[in-house]
């Protein structure tokens, strides 16, 4: 199954990652939830939740599902801390960790996966599109 690797916007991971392996995936936001635990709807310490559905590099295909939550540290700032798995049809798994930011990109940490990427090390670039994000993990070996 061909996920993506730095394809069209995103050759330039290729070079990065010159030695590991590249995936890029497109992901929408119609599955987020937020819980205003704090009593406001956007205060610092509010949980938002996701599980959406992931596509290929063309935003084509279907390839999996992600999922995962984060919480508001600061309105004024924009700023939230997120966890959550990327679910790849058939190959597993890869955990990512670390600041989300409203309205910017950002590079996000690694930290672990299953089956295919149950060594899985690296960063996650994450960048905003019009309904969604795409993810591009670069893979370490």
């Amino acid at each position: 199954m061909a996920i993506g690797a730095g394809t069209g916007d995103h050759d330039f991971y290729r070079l990065d990652a010159a030695a590991g392996q590249v995936i890029s995936v497109i992901t929408d936001t119609a599955g987020r939830r937020l819980y205003p635990t704090v009593g406001i709807f956007d205060g610092a310490g509010n949980l938002l939740t996701f599980n959406n559905p992931i596509f290929d590099g063309t935003n084509s295909h279907k390839v999996g599902h992600d999922q995962g939550d984060c919480i508001r540290i600061s309105p004024k700032q924009g700023t939230w801390e997120c966890r959550w798995l990327t679910f790849i049809a058939g190959r597993g798994a890869i955990m990512v960790e670390g600041a989300f930011f409203d309205g910017r990109d950002n590079t996000l940490a690694i930290t672990g996966g299953t089956m295919e990427f149950r060594n899985a090390r690296g960063s996650m670039k994450l960048m905003a599109r019009k309904g969604g994000y795409d993810f591009v993990f670069m893979l370490l070996p």
